[in-house]
């Protein structure tokens, strides 16, 4: 995990000290940007398919990552649909790392992932997510695991559970730590437009549990989603941005949208009116959708779970090393 200049953390620490002052998450610490909406699939627990828009120009995108990295953003997530789909992916992958400060997560589910130049985006990624699961039908990417834990990042795969996925978790398990890949389960979350095949979540406990003991510094989810799922406890502390380049605010789930990030400063955004009203809308929100990156962000810091959460991250490349 590399280390960034101490200029690129000092936002983050600011919107950190904010959030405790004020009691309320004002300041994002994560941004999933969603740069294109086309995709592969028709997973039964995404609405993307029904939300198609335009790829925004490469000098949008652009545009938006300057805005993250003007903000206490620390680290973004490319997804969509699918990047790889963008024919300027590896100029985008390259300015991320380049001109921006935050880290770079680039999730993907393609199911021919090794033939795309992985050696030179890999020098612009800090974390690799493959998204892989039944709703994909690309699970024959378990097998492309041991040349992906070569390349020179942190890799993970992303799977999402459903309610008829939840007991075929432990052979995808075996394979991530067989292969010393770290694996971030997500529940399925019902959104509208889409079915409902949210899990039993106190099974999928359960078995998480379970699992994380037989196989240790593995498992990234952490446990602490399931006990803000319990307490009706999401966070605007992560945030996502829509591949019309508007930010989704207060959530996702709810589909409501805020500023265009491409005109409008997001630190200066979070502080006023409309997004106070906003946040105030996700606390009284009673519909508990157990939206994985807004429930488990918590986990990610406070500092009393940091260690649980972060040890499969710091632990994974060790694994790998050795493999190779």
């Amino acid at each position: 995990m590399r280390i960034l200049p101490i200029t690129a953390y000092l936002p983050t620490v600011k919107g950190v000290i904010e959030n405790a002052w004020k009691r309320e998450a004002i300041n994002p610490f994560y941004a999933s940007f969603k740069v294109t909406s086309r995709c592969h699939f028709g997973c039964p627990f995404c609405n993307v398919k029904n939300e198609q828009a335009p790829d925004l120009p490469t000098e949008d995108i652009k545009a938006i990552l300057r805005n993250l990295s003007r903000s206490s953003v620390l680290m973004t997530s490319f997804e969509g649909g699918e990047p790889l789909l963008r024919k300027d992916i590896g100029e985008l992958l390259e300015y991320a790392r380049r001109e921006c400060s935050f880290y770079l997560l680039f999730t993907t589910s393609v199911r021919n992932l090794l033939d795309y130049p992985l050696a030179e985006y890999a020098r612009y990624i800090d974390f690799l997510h493959v998204s892989i699961d039944e709703g994909h039908d690309n699970l024959a990417l378990f097998d492309a695991l041991p040349e992906l834990v070569k390349l020179p990042l942190q890799v993970s795969v992303q799977t999402v559970v459903t309610a008829d996925s939840v007991e075929k978790l432990d052979a995808k398990v075996a394979r991530c730590h067989e292969y010393g890949a770290n694996i971030v389960v997500i529940p399925a979350a019902h959104m509208d437009g889409t079915r409902d095949v949210v899990p039993d979540m106190q099974a999928l406990e359960r078995k998480l549990r379970e699992l994380r003991i037989r196989y240790p510094d593995t498992i990234h989810t952490p446990m602490g989603y399931f006990e803000a799922w319990r307490k009706g406890r999401c966070s605007s502390a992560t945030v996502i941005i829509a591949p019309d380049g508007r930010l989704y605010y207060p959530c996702h789930i709810l589909n409501r949208k805020g500023p265009d990030l491409r005109m409008v400063r997001l630190s200066d955004w979070l502080k006023t009116d409309e997004a106070g009203q906003a946040r105030r809308l996700m606390r009284s929100c009673d519909r508990n959708c157990g939206w994985y990156q807004y429930y488990s962000i918590h986990s990610y810091t406070s500092l009393a779970s940091v260690g649980e959460t972060l040890r499969p991250v710091l632990a994974g490349k060790k694994i790998s090393d050795r493999l190779s």
